[in-house]
C-alpha cells in the first residue's frame, strides 16, 4: 500500500468541513473582535469599508494564528509523540495504557492552566471531546470487517478510555491534546498534523467571518489561498519544534522554546464574548 496515498487520504477526510468537531459553533474571538469595532478600523492603504473589513479580518487571523501556534501547537506535538511512543510498543501496547493516559492527563492539565480565559477553555473542551468521539465513531475500524489488528484495537481502547475520563470530568479534553492523540492514532506525520491543525484554525475563522456576513464566501476562499497560506506556513515553520517542557529536561534559558500567549488583546476580547447582547457563536 502506498503510504503517501494513505496519508493524503486521511488528510482529505480530516479536512472535511462537515466533520462533527464543534468548530462550526466557535469563532475563537472573531465575533467579539467585530462587535468591539476592530474590523472597521481601516489602515491608511484601505479603500472603502469592504476593503477595511478584509484587512481587519486578515489582521485578526494573523494575530490569532501567531498566538495559537505558540500556545497550542506544542501541546499537539507532545500529545502526538506520546501516542506515537505508545504505538512503538510492539506486541502488547496495552500494558502501557495507564502510563500513556497519565502523560496525556498531565499535558491536558497544563493546557488548562495556561489557557487564560473561560470562553476559550469552554470551546476547546467541546471541540476536544468531539475529536475523541469522531475517532471512535468515524475512524476506528468497524468490528464487522474482521481485519482490525491488535494495535488498532489497543488504540481504540486507549482513546475510548480518555473519552470516558473527559465525559466523567476526570480530565478536560482540550482540543490541542485531543488533536495530537487523533492524528497520532491515525498515523499521519507530525508535520502534517501540525500544518493541518493551524490550517483548520484559520479556515474556521474565515467560516466565522462568512457566517457573520463580514466577508463573502468567494472572498473567504481568496484569502484562504493567497493571504492565509503564507501565514500558516510561517507559523508551522517557526513553532513546529517547540515543546511544552514537561516531559524533557529544559533549562531556564530555554523559555523562548516553551508555549506562550503572544496576543493579550485577543485574550481580552475573547473573555468579553459572553458580554455581547447578541451572539451566534459560543466563543
Amino acid at each position: 500500500m502506498d503510504t503517501d496515498f494513505d496519508e493524503t487520504y486521511i488528510l482529505l477526510l480530516l479536512a472535511d468541513s462537515n466533520l462533527p468537531t464543534g468548530s462550526f459553533v466557535a469563532s475563537s474571538g472573531f465575533e467579539s473582535y467585530g462587535t468591539h469595532g476592530f474590523l472597521s478600523i481601516s489602515s491608511a492603504s484601505s479603500a472603502g469599508k469592504g476593503r477595511a473589513t478584509i484587512t481587519g479580518t486578515v489582521d485578526f487571523i494573523q494575530d490569532s494564528l501567531h498566538t495559537y501556534a505558540r500556545s497550542a501547537l506544542p501541546f499537539v506535538s507532545d500529545a502526538y509523540r506520546i501516542v506515537d511512543a505508545f504505538k512503538d510498543l510492539k506486541g502488547k501496547p496495552e500494558i502501557e495504557h495507564d502510563t500513556t493516559i497519565k502523560k496525556l492527563l498531565e499535558l491536558d492539565e497544563l493546557y488548562e492552566t495556561m489557557t487564560l480565559n473561560h470562553v476559550a477553555k469552554r470551546a476547546s473542551k467541546a471541540q476536544g471531546v468531539a475529536l475523541l468521539t469522531l475517532y471512535a465513531k468515524g475512524f476506528a475500524c468497524p468490528s464487522g470487517l474482521g481485519d482490525e489488528d491488535h494495535l488498532s484495537k489497543s488504540l481504540a481502547i486507549l482513546i475510548d478510555r480518555l473519552k470516558l475520563m473527559v465525559r466523567g470530568e476526570e480530565t478536560h479534553g482540550h482540543l490541542p491534546v485531543c488533536w495530537g492523540v487523533l492524528t497520532g492514532a491515525l498515523g499521519i506525520s507530525l508535520l502534517r498534523a501540525q500544518h493541518l491543525f493551524l490550517f483548520l484554525h484559520a479556515r474556521s475563522l474565515l467560516s466565522s467571518a462568512v457566517r457573520l456576513n463580514t466577508i463573502g464566501p468567494y472572498s473567504s476562499q481568496q484569502l484562504l489561498l493567497h493571504s492565509v497560506r503564507p501565514l500558516v506556513e510561517a507559523e508551522v515553520s517557526q513553532n513546529k519544534d517547540i515543546r511544552t517542557g514537561i516531559f524533557v529536561d529544559m533549562h531556564h534559558n530555554d523559555a523562548d522554546n516553551r508555549p506562550a500567549t503572544t496576543w493579550p488583546l485577543g485574550e481580552i476580547l475573547a473573555v468579553r464574548h459572553d458580554l455581547q447582547h447578541s451572539r451566534i457563536f459560543n466563543s
